[in-house]
């Protein structure tokens, strides 16, 4: 409900274009809709002429939209939709996963790619871990790719790609910016933001450096409550995060630019926003409370050599990532352990009582993750097309990549080996709780784990365009990938069964290529087609221990967990049209979309002892369309609308032969709305005689979708939810003031409610909150 997307945010640009330069005060608005250049095809160009559907907001529309994170980009663009990861018990900040037309899985590799720059930050689903979530701070724009990337972008870019641009240091002019904002939550307690940003020329036209800070925080709205309603925590889910960009650009001769650059975050979360379905509105009652810490550090260099004919560009990055998370293991390892007792009812020694005892002890899951990733990229570049020059333009490259990600995880019952003790029994007795040992709860800790992932991957890739005319040209590209995959794997404890020690390793190879034709039917009119194909990686499982999780095994005919499940790719077709009628005062963007998806990496969960495992498991369809309209009929009046549909359903009962319950031909595919849609309105006006103002008002539809494949799951349907938010504002020389609502009626849906183990988990929308904003730019 924070961001509109370039769809909808021309009316933004035109209020910020008013309220955002020196003179603002007296500039009109243009009557013109606002074009924002992308760099979709590595190269920056108008979005009208790329034969793929794009969404790209800027910056300023960013801020003017008080946008924080991916979950309300998700509400207004089309066809992009988000859901917690696997295994997560509960979503939380950074454990979401971003989907674009239906290609949605919580398991095995992401399916969108996530993109800070030239660096790659995609990440897969590895255990515990969402997408990397980098907060829209001192960015030039955000760009929304539909469809297969895999061209240029490579493996996981199957749904499409997102890419954050930052903004670059300016060799010509001194800047400093600041932004601040204060708001309520209704409910619950308060929010601030603030930031800094200065541009400095160095020496000019040869050497500036861009410096950036920023710091928020989100007030939490969940209070935390024991078993008879008492209040024990108030707004527990209370988020605050800090932001540090740096960036050099120097032009050391005109034909040379470096610009090397480092971005920092750190998202620090007291607890997730889950609460009880059986309690009141935002009440959780929960025994270990789930707090997060998750770092991002993105240091990279990227080169830019004009050679004459051709561009050559090499980007350097390292990327870090650093999640340590808290999880409420109450729900599953006391309970799991507790159904290993032997019931005196069943003729073994555990009394009722012990067994009620050790299900009701507080358990944690503690999660230490870390991602660290080195990459290279060079590529070189043709300058534009000219008739005059030649009929083919072309990009190739070469890219390499070494990601390493660790987890440990500790899960201790805390009190387990007192219990015992307190109803005179030993904890390591084998007649009392089958296959235990001395050691096997060191600490109380049920689970023990280390694993270590090592993903290399090296490609190469290239496009090329001819054109028959100027006006129709046929596109051509092409990657080949290969991938190295390993695991090592270190567990035990009881709950690890007999434990485990080993390695698995596995490769994958792909060639993705790509086709579209381009018409340019006149200069404000282009039709286009396209055909490619995605691809995603293949890996190694986590090791499932045959001992306890045998009942599962067995039901899926294995008598062991599979060391590892294959890549997956899908083909993707797409016909659309843009177009720009009166002068630019109109544009309508539309297209229709049909995707066959093959091999599905999918996680096979087992009930009785809580593990997980990928397996490919069946073949899905997903088809749709998408159209945004954009008209400003009156001075200052700009008005928006935009609606995606996507129907992705699974095509065969492979999934539900290979143990993923539900997983049925006709099911619709988990996490994807039907449908989403948005519209906009803002009207810029003067008052006082020279003074600018605004006012803007939005509403966007979310539709239903499934939680799970499963029928029988609570999360398995999810309502249709709708959101309403409202600004308005005005200029005072160099400062900006507004007011907004978001959420302005207070919409209260539970829009996911998944179950983890007993308990019924709901997740509302936020609270309406107000608020009041101020910038300045001198």
């Amino acid at each position: 409900m924070k961001i509109r997307q370039k769809i909808m945010c021309s009316s933004v640009a035109a209020a910020m274009a008013v309220l955002s330069a020196p003179a603002w005060a007296q500039v009109k608005p243009s009557d013109e809709i606002e074009v924002v250049k992308v760099t979709a095809q590595k190269r920056k160009e108008d979005p009208a002429k790329v034969a793929m559907s794009i969404t790209a907001v800027t910056g300023a529309q960013l801020q003017a939209e008080h946008v924080n994170d991916f979950t309300d980009l998700t509400r207004v663009v089309p066809n992009i939709s988000f859901t917690a990861a696997s295994g997560n018990g509960g979503a939380g900040p950074g454990t979401e996963n971003i989907e674009i037309r239906g290609i949605s899985s919580t398991a095995g590799a992401a399916t969108v790619g996530i993109y800070l720059g030239d660096v790659s930050i995609t990440v897969g689903n590895v255990y515990t871990m969402g997408t990397v979530e980098p907060k829209f701070f001192d960015i030039d724009r955000v760009e929304v790719l539909r469809g297969p990337q895999a061209t240029l972008y490579g493996a996981s870019s199957m749904g499409g790609t997102i890419k954050f641009v930052p903004n670059e240091p300016d060799l010509k002019e001194r800047e400093f910016s600041t932004y601040g904002e204060l708001s309520n939550t209704k409910g619950g307690s308060g929010n601030y933001a603030a930031n800094m940003v200065a541009n400095f020329p160095l020496i000019p036209d040869e050497l500036a450096l861009r410096i950036g800070v920023q710091a928020q925080h989100t007030g939490g709205y969940i209070n935390q409550v024991d078993g008879d309603g008492k209040n024990l925590a108030s707004n527990i889910n209370k988020l605050s995060d800090q932001e540090m960009r740096m960036a050099l650009k120097w032009k050391p001769i005109r034909s040379v630019t470096i610009t090397p650059s480092v971005y920092y975050q750190k998202v620090d979360a007291k607890d997730i926003a889950a609460f009880n379905l059986d309690r009141p509105n935002y009440q959780a009652q929960k025994q270990v409370r789930e707090p997060s810490k998750d770092t991002l550090l993105t240091p990279s260099v990227t080169v830019n050599w004009d050679l004459g004919a051709m561009d050559l560009t090499s980007a350097t990055s390292y990327f870090e990532r650093k999640f340590d998370r808290t999880q409420n293991g109450s729900a599953y390892n006391s309970y799991s352990l507790s159904t290993f007792l032997t019931s005196t009812d069943d003729g073994g020694k555990a009394p009722p009582e012990l067994i009620a005892a050790i299900a009701g002890l507080p358990s944690a899951v503690y999660l230490n993750n870390q991602v660290r990733q080195v990459s290279q990229e060079f590529r070189l570049a043709s300058r534009p097309y000219d008739a005059a020059v030649s009929p083919w333009t072309w990009l190739a490259g070469t890219y390499f990549s070494n990601q390493h990600t660790n987890i440990i995880e500790n899960d201790p019952i805390f009190g387990v080996t007192d219990t015992f003790k307190s109803f005179g029994f030993d904890i390591a007795d084998p007649d009392l709780l089958p296959g235990a040992r001395p050691g096997q709860f060191p600490g109380d800790n049920s689970f023990a784990g280390a694993f270590h992932f090592r993903e290399k991957q090296s490609s190469v890739f290239g496009e090329v365009n001819y054109y028959f005319t100027p006006t129709v040209h046929a596109t051509v590209g092409a990657r080949y990938l290969k991938a190295d995959s390993t695991l090592d794997q270190r567990n035990g404890n009881y709950l690890a069964g007999a434990g485990n020690n080993s390695s698995a390793s596995s490769s994958s190879k792909a060639f993705t290529p790509k086709y579209a034709l381009t018409w340019e039917v006149n200069p404000t009119n282009t039709v286009y087609t396209s055909v490619a194909k995605g691809f995603r990686l293949g890996g190694n499982n986590i090791y499932v221990p045959p001992t306890t999780c045998s009942q599962d095994l067995e039901a899926n005919g294995l008598t062991k967990g599979p060391d590892s499940y294959s890549a997956d790719s899908l083909w993707s077709y797409e016909v659309g049209s843009k177009s720009r009628f009166l002068n630019n005062r109109l544009t309508v963007n539309a297209d229709v979309f049909y995707v066959k998806w093959k091999n599905i990496q999918q996680g096979v969960y087992l009930p009785t002892c809580a593990y997980t495992y990928n397996a490919n498991a069946g073949d899905a369809t997903s088809k749709g369309f998408e159209f945004d309209i954009k008209a400003k009929p009156l001075p200052g009046l700009t008005l928006t609308a935009s609606a995606g549909y996507v129907k992705a359903e699974l095509s065969n009962d492979e999934g539900s032969r290979n143990g993923v319950v539900g997983a049925v031909a006709g099911a619709q595919v988990q996490g994807v709305p039907k449908y989403n849609a948005a519209f906009n309105a803002t009207y810029n006006f003067a008052v006082f005689g020279d003074k600018s103002a605004f006012v803007m008002g939005g509403m966007q539809w979310v539709g239903a979708s499934k939680g799970s494949l499963n029928p029988a799951q609570t999360d398995y349907q999810r309502p249709a939810y709708h959101t309403a938010d409202f600004s308005a504002g005005m200029a005072f020389d160099r400062y900006n003031v507004s007011v907004f609502v978001k959420n302005a009626f207070d919409n209260d849906t539970v829009i996911q409610h998944p179950q983890v183990a007993s308990i019924v988990q709901g997740y509302r929308l936020a609270p309406r909150s107000i608020g009041v904003s101020v910038a300045a730019k001198f």
